[in-house]
């Protein structure tokens, strides 16, 4: 009888491991949502780990599992990536959920960055993880089987699964990164990206913003993706700090921190956000675009721009360093509105005044006109088509330099 339960219990035990390894198993080719979890959330956990110690590779692995890689009912409706629940301490919002039994109570937060802050003060306040605090950043099995043993899940294969996702998506490489190491952790994604082929070429790189508590259909993605589609090409801006409207900015790339941008450029991140009228939420750009270094300023040097194919007011905002909010105004437009290739948008308060009196140049044709600056020209092509000199030209307009700027109104005296 003794030797039919050994028996009964080693196949018990082999079944167990078997089911273990299948379910594992089925972690190792990467997915695109897995890939598109990393890419969003691992510089949060970044930050976390510089801030706590906890590292990156844990936490993503564990963000990637208690969230099934970001689409799970859970964190649709509550942003707890952790799957955290309220216990007696918890003050903020809840929301109920079936879990280990039905309707229990799960801590909400306002964003995934909140989520990832509590998490690592979860972890860091309660006394029965203090000890995976003494193991090393970098060994992943300790941290994994630690959390299993401190309680934190019950699911038996939890610290397996935590490991496989950690060596099959080489997450231990996150522990290596610092939150302002940007072109690092974009050569990991690529790799990445480059593992999963074809399967993520219709969505590279179109992280969500974090705040956001609802993923878009597929409708809503395909009319994004072909808005972006329908943008010009940026244009080519130099390397480093220059300027537009007067102001510091520089040129970055799709996924770059806006941590590292800030800290690069000695700003806050906070003041980063409000300059560039970002979501406060923002930690990763979705795609290249001016990151202004000052605030932008409530009108422009010129007086018009004309609307490109695809763009917004966002972008004309943000290549005339003029602030969004005075775009609105001036122009008198709805925030949401869809502007018309080659329509006018006027840049300051003066400009509808200076449109009336060109409009009626016709009457003071002998004192001045109205030229609209276009691409390549130069003062010496204006002047020239105007039989005038250079010099009328700047003491017309007030000019100090030669620069000009395409849409820039000009007058042209007589």
């Amino acid at each position: 009888m003794y030797k039919r339960r050994l028996y009964s219990k080693l196949l018990i035990n082999i079944a167990l491991l078997l089911s273990v390894h299948v379910n594992i198993h089925a972690q190792e080719v990467k997915t695109p949502a897995i890939v598109s979890y990393i890419e969003r959330y691992a510089e949060l956990a970044i930050q976390e780990m510089d801030r706590t110690g906890i590292p990156a590779a844990i936490k993503i692995a564990q963000g990637i599992l208690e969230t099934d890689a970001g689409r799970s009912e859970l964190v649709q409706q509550s942003n707890n990536h952790f799957g955290i629940k309220c216990k007696t301490s918890w003050t903020g919002e809840k929301v109920y959920h079936d879990d280990d039994a039905a309707g229990e109570c799960f801590r909400k937060y306002t964003s995934a960055s909140d989520s990832y802050t509590d998490h690592s003060d979860y972890l860091k306040s309660q006394p029965r993880y203090a000890f995976l605090f003494d193991f090393d950043l970098n060994d992943y099995k300790s941290w994994a089987w630690g959390l299993k043993k401190a309680g934190y899940a019950t699911n038996p294969i939890y610290a397996q699964t935590l490991i496989k996702f950690i060596e099959t998506y080489n997450l231990n490489s996150l522990n290596e990164f610092s939150y302002d190491d940007s072109s690092a952790l974009s050569s990991y994604f690529n790799l990445l990206e480059n593992d999963l082929g074809s399967l993520t070429s219709s969505s590279k790189r179109a992280p969500l913003n974090e705040s956001n508590t609802h993923s878009l259909n597929d409708d809503e993605t395909k009319t994004e993706e072909a808005e972006v589609e329908k943008k010009s090409k940026p244009a080519e801006f130099q390397k480093g700090i220059f300027t537009i409207n007067g102001l510091k900015v520089v040129y970055c790339k799709a996924n770059q921190s806006l941590l590292s941008i800030a800290k690069k450029n000695h700003v806050h991140l906070s003041q980063l956000l409000s300059w560039n009228e970002l979501p406060k939420s923002t930690t990763l750009l979705k795609e290249d675009q001016l990151i202004f270094l000052q605030k932008k300023k409530k009108h422009a040097d010129k007086d018009i721009h004309i609307v490109q194919r695809g763009e917004s007011l966002y972008d004309i905002s943000q290549k005339e360093g003029v602030r969004l909010e005075s775009l609105i105004s001036i122009n008198n437009l709805a925030k949401s509105k869809r502007l018309k290739t080659k329509e006018k948008i006027l840049l300051n308060n003066q400009s509808t005044i200076g449109l009336r009196h060109f409009s009626k140049s016709s009457h003071n044709k002998k004192h001045t006109a109205l030229h609209v600056v276009k691409q390549g020209e130069s003062l010496y092509t204006i002047a020239k088509k105007y039989k005038i000199t250079i010099d009328s030209i700047k003491d017309a307009n007030s000019m100090k330099r030669n620069e000009l700027q395409v849409g820039q109104s000009l007058k042209i005296p007589k």
